[in-house]
């Protein structure tokens, strides 16, 4: 969704413009960030501040190409004090050199279930061991019986050499006196 739109400033050449929200609301600016870093930004966000006197970095755009269309564009994050989140923008430029800017909601991750509630078809069934899985000897339900009567463990044998013997430490030896 389109929050701003950034002009070429004359004096500066720089593009400056306001971007608004329902909870935020700043005149901002970007500045070319000059950098030999491959992952540097390519631009500081800067806001002015609410005395009109400073410019103040509130976010970073990095660039980044569609992989469909090839056209560039500028992603990044804002950030501030006065905000009760990051805001993640991206800024796409025009052909008479100004920015639309746009934010975008971050893809939610999936959760995996808390224990204790309700599976669904897509849940995962419960460990080996788990609350509920054992049989009253302590053996998992399923497991099978030339596993249980042998004494395997399950861990598969080791190759690792037996550790060494440790030694007594020698008493010091007092001077009798």
């Amino acid at each position: 969704m389109n929050i701003g739109n950034l002009k070429l400033d004359p004096q500066t050449s720089a593009p400056v413009g306001r971007i608004a929200t329902m909870n935020f609301s700043a005149v901002i600016a970007l500045q070319e960030v000059r950098s030999n870093n491959s992952k540097a930004p390519a631009f500081d966000v800067l806001a002015l501040s609410s005395d009109r006197r400073t410019w103040l970095k509130i976010g970073a755009l990095w660039e980044f190409t569609a992989n469909d269309t090839g056209v560039s564009f500028y992603s990044g994050r804002i950030d501030d004090p006065s905000m009760p989140k990051p805001l993640d923008i991206a800024a796409f430029r025009q052909d008479d050199g100004s920015f639309n800017v746009a934010w975008r909601r971050p893809k939610q991750r999936v959760e995996t279930p808390k224990p204790g509630t309700v599976p669904t078809e897509d849940a995962l069934p419960a460990l080996p061991g788990a609350e509920g899985t054992e049989s009253g000897d302590g053996i998992p339900e399923g497991t099978p019986v030339s596993k249980v009567a042998d004494g395997d463990d399950g861990l598969g044998d080791s190759t690792a050499p037996a550790p060494a013997p440790r030694s007594r430490a020698r008493q010091p030896e007092t001077a009798d006196a």
